[in-house]
């Protein structure tokens, strides 16, 4: 049961970092904009789904769906570091595509997201 409260606290912490981190590059532009012709929550799940493959992103795979306000989701790593905000845009969705930086790791992202478009 400690083990369960110790982790629940961590994850909070962390959610708290991430937030942050992602509230501040919201101000900024996204590192790409993408268009889908499927609903927002059918993009986000698959996002989610395909950042959560560890043959891919090895010990950094982790992908986390929220709703955000005036609908949609985003879909975040455990960090913050990579994150999307998927809303809805007529019958289809819009994807911006936050990235702390340039990397390796920010296109693989972006790769993964690009599939499920």
């Amino acid at each position: 049961m400690r083990k369960v409260v110790i982790g629940a606290l961590v994850v909070a912490a962390l959610s708290g970092c991430a937030g942050s981190k992602m509230k501040e590059a919201r101000t900024g532009t996204p590192y790409k904009t993408l268009a889908s012709q499927k609903a927002p929550l059918v993009v986000a799940q698959c996002i989610q789904f395909g950042w959560q493959d560890e043959a891919v992103f090895g010990v950094d795979a982790g992908g986390f769906k929220e709703p955000i306000e005036a609908g949609g989701y985003t879909v975040y790593t455990t960090g913050g570091d990579y994150f999307v905000d998927v809303r809805s845009t007529g019958a289809g969705s819009t994807v911006n595509y936050f990235a702390s930086e340039d990397s390796m790791p920010a296109k693989r992202r972006l790769a993964a997201l690009a599939t499920c478009l």
